[in-house]
């Protein structure tokens, strides 16, 4: 007989480790876990130092935080752990963090978090520690299916939906995890934790980038990588020079304003080019990507990647956490994986993910995804056709 998470036993002989950053959401998961019966441990992670951040509003995984989520435990009555992972936040998430950004790429930090540090150290603990699950506060829904493995599906809030973030999850992982928030919307959770007498219950949500406490992310990166704020040029699609930028890390594909030149037409951000300190511009048309080149390709859809391919895979992608799925195809070239949009989309930046889904609205599946390598354009209006990304021109020979 399975229980409410899907799991053999009864709640109360099932312990189950809560991630508990302090915020409502991992509040309010604790406390309806420990509601319905289930032996509940919470752990919180210290993730950096908590001093440079104590007094910015939506910092999580340090200071206030952390009272937060002990004084939560304390009233629903659970045993509460702080455990210290600032070194591993420090090599897996931060300095991933810089050098992506010094290599002209845009992070995404949070995806890296989870990956690495929650659903991989930090699963390893709640094993240890005899847990059945590790559950969090993810936007998230995760589904049993009939062979007895779990799918990983968007959340019913749409507006709230995480699936994003979480990817890069295994399939291994994904049968310890549960999302217990998965079908419940933002206000709903917050209800629920007023209910439970949760002082967190009308507390702001967490910033994307926890670790900034300035929230200038170009502070970091110049603490790590200094080489990244060196100036350079900024030139168009033909190399001629512009103007100087005193640094690609202040820039990202699709940035308009900022960009301190002057010209009589808009120009955006087309890519950046560490190597040479470059920051090539031009015009909005040439924005528009129909092919994208992946790495680190995770799939947790049915069957082999490589023998669910073939000859190329209908899907839907997203490509930033705000956009919308839309359709392309996954195939397999030149030893890994090219995605091909099917109407295109503007301002595709690497580093950033791009995430398979089988559907293009409501709970639809998450299929797995890749980092984004490089891109290539479509023809825009003007004569020309844009330069391909080295990267994708080198890939294709």
């Amino acid at each position: 007989m399975l229980n409410s998470l899907d799991l053999e036993g009864r709640p109360q002989d099932t312990r189950v480790v809560v991630a508990m950053s302090g915020g409502v959401d991992s509040s309010a998961t604790a406390a309806l876990l420990k509601a319905q019966g289930y032996d509940v441990v919470g752990i919180t992670l210290q993730l950096y130092d908590h001093g440079a951040a104590i007094h910015r509003k939506g910092a999580c995984c340090a200071g206030q935080d952390i009272h937060d989520a002990r004084a939560v435990a304390e009233r629903i009555g659970i045993p509460h752990y702080v455990l210290d992972y600032e070194s591993r936040f420090r090599e897996s998430v931060i300095d991933s963090f810089a050098d992506s950004y010094a290599s002209g790429e845009t992070p995404v930090p949070c995806i890296e978090c989870n990956r690495s540090v929650k659903f991989r150290d930090l699963l390893a603990t709640a094993r240890e520690l005899g847990a059945s699950a590790l559950a969090t506060g993810h936007y998230v829904s995760s589904r049993r299916l009939e062979n007895g493995s779990r799918a990983l599906v968007c959340a019913a809030d749409r507006d709230r939906d995480q699936s994003y973030f979480l990817f890069a999850t295994t399939r291994e992982q994904l049968q310890f995890l549960r999302f217990p928030l998965g079908d419940m919307t933002k206000s709903q959770t917050r209800e629920l934790a007023r209910q439970f007498g949760l002082s967190v219950a009308d507390k702001h949500d967490s910033q994307d980038i926890c670790f900034v406490p300035t929230g200038r992310y170009t502070d970091v990166v110049e603490r790590l990588k200094p080489n990244a704020m060196e100036p350079g040029d900024i030139v168009d699609i033909d190399g001629r020079v512009l103007g100087q930028h005193p640094g690609i890390v202040h820039f990202t594909v699709g940035q308009r304003r900022g960009l301190g030149i002057a010209s009589r037409a808009p120009l955006y951000v087309l890519r950046l080019d560490a190597a040479r300190r470059q920051v090539v511009v031009g015009p909005r048309e040439a924005l528009l990507m129909d092919r994208i080149v992946l790495r680190d390709v995770n799939w947790i859809g049915d069957g082999a990647l490589d023998d669910v391919v073939g000859d190329g895979l209908e899907l839907f992608v997203r490509v930033r956490s705000t956009r919308e799925p839309q359709p392309a195809w996954l195939r397999a070239a030149n030893g890994g994986y090219e995605v091909e949009l099917v109407v295109g989309e503007e301002g595709v930046s690497p580093g950033q993910a791009c995430v398979f889904y089988d559907a293009a609205e409501g709970q639809a599946r998450v299929l797995g995804g890749g980092f984004i390598k490089s891109a290539a354009p479509r023809r825009f209006e003007g004569g020309r056709e844009q330069i391909e990304a080295p990267a994708l021109a080198a890939a294709r020979g």
